[in-house]
């Protein structure tokens, strides 16, 4: 059955200080440096077969792919839609505020010049299409945003699960197509 992978990126400053970092390309620390050096070589102890990295243009997310790919030899390529939500005049606040938990529960928001849920959605369900019809395995290397509309592609979720998911920094997960 073909399935991909998705692995969040390594810890960053403003994951640290708990705050959104959405488009605004942020610099991983160098514990995500190391969290993205233990992801390579996780993917090489337990003989996950991958054909080749997509990553997210954002500087976490592409030294996160490029450390994963020198300790595996995939070969790794930018996919632009793997870029994180813009969260507009969120990008910058802290992560858990309670206008921001509120706002991500409206998919039409655009957050005021940024990108709403449901033009996410679009560009990764889009991706999500395409990549089912490739024979190879891939894995995505991106966001928590991200994260989200893939888990969604994959499951039902309710608008409250949606809101509330979330994956670590560099844990990877499995998706089947079916």
């Amino acid at each position: 059955m073909p399935h991909i992978y998705f692995a969040r990126h390594g810890q960053t400053v403003w994951n640290v200080e708990n705050k959104i970092c959405g488009a605004t390309d942020i610099e991983l620390t160098e514990k995500g440096h190391e969290q993205a050096e233990l992801l390579g070589k996780k993917i090489l102890e337990e003989g996950i077969k991958i054909d080749k990295i997509l990553y997210s243009p954002l500087i976490r997310a592409a030294e996160t792919a490029r450390h994963i790919s020198e300790i595996t030899g995939i070969p790794m390529e930018c996919e632009e839609r793997l870029k994180e939500q813009c969260f507009g005049k969120y990008e910058g606040t802290p992560r858990d505020g309670e206008e921001f938990a509120v706002a991500k529960t409206y998919f039409i928001n655009s957050y005021e010049d940024g990108e709403s849920m449901l033009r996410l959605a679009q560009r990764i369900y889009n991706l999500l299409d395409e990549l089912k019809n490739d024979e190879r395995t891939f894995l995505l290397v991106a966001h928590n945003g991200i994260s989200r509309v893939i888990q969604s592609y994959f499951y039902d979720m309710t608008n409250e699960e949606y809101a509330k998911f979330g994956v670590g920094n560099c844990e990877i997960l499995r998706f089947e197509y079916r």
